[in-house]
């Protein structure tokens, strides 16, 4: 068997998320950016292919730095004149993919590269715009909008409160024996506006993972206080949360974009895989 990693890029527009979703009761299998690949990859080497992915990106979030790994059989390589140049497979797969989907790079991995586990970050940006004349039509599909003014400063300032090893369970999702300690390690808005896009607001968000709809909710969190919907201590007052708040409102998916994922050394890959894998707990207090 052989390891192979791919970088993948999509526009989730069209997608019902990352995550393969089997048909229920007679009705077809949703589009899903796993079951297009999956597909495509299986046609192309003629054995089933399963992925495994660095981050599953929720329906309508896009990716340009997304990152997944699949196993294959050598022979399976050797068959398809693959073997030795795995980028054959980026030319093959241009071929039988839609338009909104586009796999970069493929290369052989480590047997220890996992690429959900070995992980040590995911960076985000989200795009959002406060014109009242709305999203410039030519960029609708990857920025959202939000109807009322928002105050840059203040923004910060509740991202600043949000960033460091935290329990982040009153913005994330109920997921049955998942940890929502993440360490948040960088949430910066950016003013990206330009002339023919005023009022354009880009969030930075860098965490060792993400929590389901955790940046969402943290995009959500700072636009409520930046609007003067919330008091700026709101934000802290949700780290000391053990379940979702109501209160927490989710950005709009299309804002929303995966732009890379970061991975250590080859020779740190196992160790990082199963720090990953333990169940991760905040430090007791002094």
């Amino acid at each position: 068997m052989k390891r192979l990693r791919i970088d993948v890029a999509y526009d989730g527009t069209d997608f019902h998320g990352w995550a393969r979703q089997g048909p229920k009761e007679g009705d077809p299998e949703l589009r899903t950016v796993q079951q297009v690949l999956e597909d495509a990859l299986s046609m192309v080497l003629r054995q089933p292919i399963q992925l495994t992915v660095a981050g599953r990106t929720d329906a309508g979030v896009h990716a340009r730095g997304q990152v997944a790994h699949f196993d294959v059989e050598d022979s399976a390589l050797e068959q398809r004149t693959i073997d030795g140049d795995p980028m054959r497979l980026v030319r093959r797969l241009a071929r039988l993919l839609p338009d909104d989907i586009r796999v970069s790079t493929c290369m052989f991995a480590p047997p220890d590269f996992d690429a959900r586990f070995s992980a040590l970050r995911r960076h985000y940006i989200y795009r959002i715009s406060a014109d009242p004349a709305g999203v410039l039509p030519t960029r609708v599909l990857d920025t959202a909008h939000w109807p009322k003014q928002v105050d840059l400063d203040k923004m910060q300032a509740a991202a600043d409160m949000l960033v460091g090893l935290h329990d982040f369970a009153a913005l994330c999702k109920y997921k049955p024996n998942a940890t929502t300690v993440r360490d948040l390690e960088k949430f910066t808005w950016v003013d990206a506006s330009t002339p023919e896009e005023p009022n354009l607001f880009e969030a930075h968000v860098t965490a060792d993972a993400f929590c389901w709809s955790m940046v969402r909710s943290l995009v959500g969190t700072c636009l409520a206080v930046g609007e003067g919907r919330r008091p700026p201590e709101f934000a802290e007052s949700l780290l000391s949360m053990s379940e979702r708040c109501p209160e927490v409102q989710v950005a709009p998916a299309k804002g929303l974009s995966l732009v890379g994922v970061d991975y250590p050394a080859d020779e740190h890959l196992h160790a990082r895989a199963a720090a990953t894998r333990a169940m991760r707990t905040l430090p007791p207090e002094s």
